[in-house]
C-alpha cells in the first residue's frame, strides 16, 4: 500500500467516526431539550 491510500482510509474513517460523533451529538442534544 502506498501512502496516497493510507492518507485516503484515514480520511475516510475520520468522515464516518466524525458524521457518527456529530448525530450522536445532536441526537443527545435534541433529546435533552425535549
Amino acid at each position: 500500500m502506498g501512502t496516497s491510500a493510507i492518507v485516503m482510509m484515514i480520511v475516510a474513517l475520520v468522515t464516518v467516526w466524525g458524521g457518527l460523533g456529530l448525530a450522536i451529538v445532536h441526537h443527545v442534544r435534541a433529546g435533552k431539550r425535549n
